[in-house]
């Protein structure tokens, strides 16, 4: 078989789902399953991985020698070194699923990506930073997450922490903890979860009775708000674009990236904040960064997938 019978394979495990897809080395996806997420800790659970590959394959008429790269988009952090030590999300066995894997596809370099940063390699690949070498994802879901590519790969860091732009400190002085346990990141005021907390206390400083919410991350209803013109809401707004214009200006004093590309659910809303927040960041930013491209993220669900499997393709070709 040739070169074009090659593949590689993005496996994108989530709490509730693993999804794998099967790419050509130009980025094309050629078939797609899911199944469960099982405890990926013992042959039962390793077995359900490679079973998704192997079927992937029957179904594409590739051979299990044709795939050269596997990746894996994981919710947790990813040091350098690929050791996985904190998987808070998943039930996971590290260097179990690695060789499993590798014994299974034996002509295949096997890595390990945090699941922000794979879908910041997908964006680089396929998606809104497609032909540019530096770019930085910011995914505003639950909470704030990113990915930072340099030079076309991504940046794990030697703890795992790379990216990880939704635990800058913006804020000394805040008195409430953020879930990492310090006080004033990022995310505290520019995630889902941040909006609604925004808008809740610009309720609070008025006495205004807050609209009704599903939960405490529905910024939906609250960017709704906003395009209705209800001024607490479009306060909020404010505060939610101040502090991530803020963080974005420091991230360029740092990357000075080519591309910043926002994902996650509430960049569904961008319609509200977008051309503020551009507004802001040219503000706020070093002058020879002020121009920075800000645009939103268009591979949706399989940025992971494209991205993991875009990282294998990179390991592949180092090997």
């Amino acid at each position: 078989m040739g070169e074009d019978t090659k593949v590689y394979v993005g496996i994108d495990v989530g709490g509730t789902s693993v999804k794998e897809g099967l790419f050509d080395s130009e980025g094309n996806l050629l078939g797609k399953v899911s199944v469960p997420t099982p405890p990926l800790v013992d042959e039962t659970g390793y077995a359900a991985v490679t079973g998704g590959i192997d079927q992937l394959l029957a179904d594409t008429g590739r051979q299990i020698t044709d795939v050269l790269g596997v990746g894996f988009a994981l919710p947790c952090p990813v040091p350098a070194s690929g050791e996985i030590t904190l998987a808070a999300n998943i039930t996971v066995d590290g260097a179990g699923l690695k060789d499993a894997v590798a014994a299974h596809c034996t002509e295949a370099a096997v890595r390990y990506v945090n699941d922000a940063n794979a879908a910041a390699m997908g964006e680089l690949w396929r998606g809104a930073a497609a032909g540019r070498r530096s770019m930085v994802m910011v995914t505003i879901g639950t909470g704030l997450g990113g990915g930072v590519v340099v030079d076309g790969k991504v940046i794990d860091g030697a703890f795992g922490a790379g990216g990880e732009i939704g635990h800058i400190t913006v804020n000394p002085a805040e008195e409430r903890e953020c879930g990492c346990g310090r006080h004033g990141c990022l995310e505290q005021y520019a995630s889902a979860t941040g909006m609604v907390n925004d808008y809740l206390r610009a309720c609070e400083a008025h006495g205004a009775t807050p609209h009704e919410l599903s939960g405490p991350s529905d910024s939906r209803t609250v960017f709704q708000l906003c395009r209705e013109g209800d001024p607490i809401a479009l306060e909020a707004e404010g505060v939610f674009t101040d502090y991530l214009a803020h963080g974005l200006a420091i991230i360029s004093a740092v990357v000075d990236p080519e591309i910043y590309v926002l994902g996650g659910g509430a960049s569904a809303s961008s319609d509200v904040y977008l051309d503020d927040l551009r507004r802001k960041f040219a503000e706020r930013a070093l002058s020879v960064s002020t121009t920075t491209p800000i645009e939103i993220a268009s591979l949706g669900n399989d940025a992971g997938i494209i991205g993991a499997a875009y990282v294998s393709l990179q390991a592949a070709r180092e090997a």
